[in-house]
């Protein structure tokens, strides 16, 4: 088929990649290079890069809904538009445009986590289970019909990057496919149950602070799920710290929540409002981030020293 491909993040390469594989892709439609890492230089996003260097043609509008991208993208004459996490909204004059329709590529079970961050969200709120989804795109977020979707199990300890990628070699195979069935007019349309519609919204620097009264499974959630974005943080000795890695011992203390319990090889075994939280993996300001083993040969710890939340510090 001839097709328009949509996509801006890493998550987006893999089935950008299969699709070129498999169909013609006339062009790739971007977000515009952004400011990235502390130079704030101008970066482009991973799908231009990887667009560029298999001589695939891109476009990077500022603006959708002028009039001057519907009438580009009736230019390159598409029969189907494919989409995967190019992170702007689409209206109804751009939908209308290929013949086939769009495809998207949403990196959770619809209709659980629509949204802007669901594998985040799944993780942090302790799902078991998430999967890749590829549905049709309508005015409405994330509300289309499904075509196809496939299940994959969350590991106890994987964070939001690690099953970023999964998902993203996952929802791949999956759009091959679901692209196969439109080719041939067999592409189911399965509604969404809207009584099971839940909501993931962006995650923000903010929801990387810790709060050691939380549980040791909500916060252990939570550093998964801030890895590598925004990162869990606290303080420790006065200094801001990054968590990277945590385990679930089991267990549990009557010390106050932060408080070091334990300190072993290769972890700080620390006491939360409900059970003990092992750190693995940390970083100090300034500093790289290193396992315990490695992190106590330059940093000694003892227990009853303390962990506390950003907001004790201020």
């Amino acid at each position: 088929m001839r097709i328009v491909y949509f996509g801006t993040p890493s998550l987006a390469v893999p089935t950008l990649a299969a699709v070129a594989a498999h169909h013609e892709v006339v062009a790739v439609v971007t977000q515009p290079d952004r400011p990235r890492g502390r130079s704030g230089k101008p970066a482009p996003p991973e799908v231009k890069t990887w667009a560029l260097a298999h001589g695939l043609a891109v476009h990077q509008p500022e603006k959708l809904h002028d009039g001057t991208f519907a009438s580009w993208l009736r230019e390159q004459r598409p029969e189907l538009c494919v989409v995967a996490a190019y992170g702007r909204l689409l209206k109804q004059p751009v939908l209308d445009v290929p013949p086939a329709g769009w495809l998207n590529l949403h990196p959770s079970l619809l209709p659980r986590w629509r949204g802007p961050s669901p594998i985040q969200t799944a993780i942090l709120e302790g799902d078991a289970v998430t999967g890749a989804t590829i549905m049709r795109i309508v005015l409405e977020m994330d509300a289309g019909d499904i075509v196809l979707q496939e299940e994959t199990a969350i590991a106890p300890n994987e964070t939001a990057g690690e099953l970023t990628e999964r998902l993203a070699v996952l929802g791949a195979d999956l759009m091959v496919k679901a692209i196969e069935l439109v080719a041939r007019e067999e592409a189911p349309a399965i509604p969404q149950d809207p009584a099971r519609v839940t909501i993931s919204k962006v995650f923000k620097k903010e929801h990387g602070r810790i709060r050691w009264a939380d549980t040791a499974q909500r916060i252990h959630n939570q550093v998964r799920a801030c890895n590598p974005w925004p990162m869990a943080q606290c303080m420790f000795r006065g200094q801001f710290t990054r968590i990277h890695r945590t385990e679930m011992p089991g267990g549990a203390d009557d010390a106050a929540p932060g408080v070091v319990v334990a300190v072993e090889k290769d972890r700080i075994v620390v006491a939360t409002g409900d059970g003990l939280l092992a750190i693995a993996n940390l970083q100090l300001a300034g500093r790289k981030a290193l396992d315990v083993a490695a992190f106590l040969r330059g940093v000694p710890v003892t227990a009853g020293e303390r962990f506390e939340d950003i907001a004790d510090a201020d």
